[in-house]
């Protein structure tokens, strides 16, 4: 696993993981590598449109875990997937993409429009609606306005572990008005801290989809495979 970006979402995946492979074996503890990267040094290549840097990053990291033993890696947060298909190309093991992974769960659930919250490059990046695109999911992201308010109050709030009612109300009126102005029929997590301050199964009467969760499902059943 590469963690650490941020460490709260890094410490959720850890114990998820752990929770759902005992759920599934009964007893027993997988064997997990954690590679935790300076989720600073991610953030300022991408607030430099450094991709080429910020890739690299990622694909020593996985070499790293390669070389410690590991059979196949991912990454516990959604913004560093805009590097992700170069990343997948260099890397020694194979990847589980968190966007990969949730389009699967939009699908199963048979939703046609879907909106995401997350970091500013999460929302106004190509790499979640490159994927949705190929199997006739719409994507739409909140507005300009909105999506400075939530990457503000994410880099600054959530990813140091800072979660206020106010962002929460917040977040959840941001939701309100995707139903409305786009009859959204999901709200994704884009962000792996976002399931740490909201909590329902629903808001606005939508699903929220927890891409930690969706990920972790998909990371321990390739471990069992």
């Amino acid at each position: 696993m590469i963690g650490g970006l941020g460490p709260e979402s890094t410490i959720d995946y850890y114990r998820s993981i752990i929770a759902l492979y005992r759920q599934k074996m009964g007893d027993g503890y997988p064997p997990i590598v954690i590679n935790s990267l300076d989720v600073d040094k991610a953030l300022r290549l991408l607030g430099a449109n450094d991709l080429q840097h910020l890739a690299e990053y990622f694909a020593g990291a996985f070499r790293q875990l390669a070389e410690a033993g590991a059979d196949f890696g991912f990454v516990s947060a959604n913004t560093p997937h805009v590097v992700f298909d170069e990343v997948r190309r260099f890397s020694p093991i194979p990847l589980i993409s968190i966007v990969e992974a949730t389009c699967d769960e939009v699908k199963r659930r048979r939703l046609k429009t879907v909106s995401l919250l997350g970091t500013r490059y999460t929302m106004s990046g190509r790499f979640y609606p490159e994927v949705f695109e190929k199997h006739g999911v719409r994507l739409v992201a909140p507005s300009a306005e909105e999506q400075a308010d939530i990457h503000d109050r994410y880099v600054n709030q959530l990813i140091k572990g800072i979660f206020l009612p106010e962002t929460r109300a917040r977040l959840k009126e941001i939701i309100a008005t995707q139903v409305e102005r786009h009859g959204v029929e999901g709200m994704i997590l884009a962000g792996t801290e976002l399931p740490l301050i909201l909590k329902a199964e629903t808001i606005a009467g939508i699903p929220l989809l927890d891409t930690t969760q969706i990920h972790v499902d998909a990371v321990v059943a390739e471990i069992l495979a």
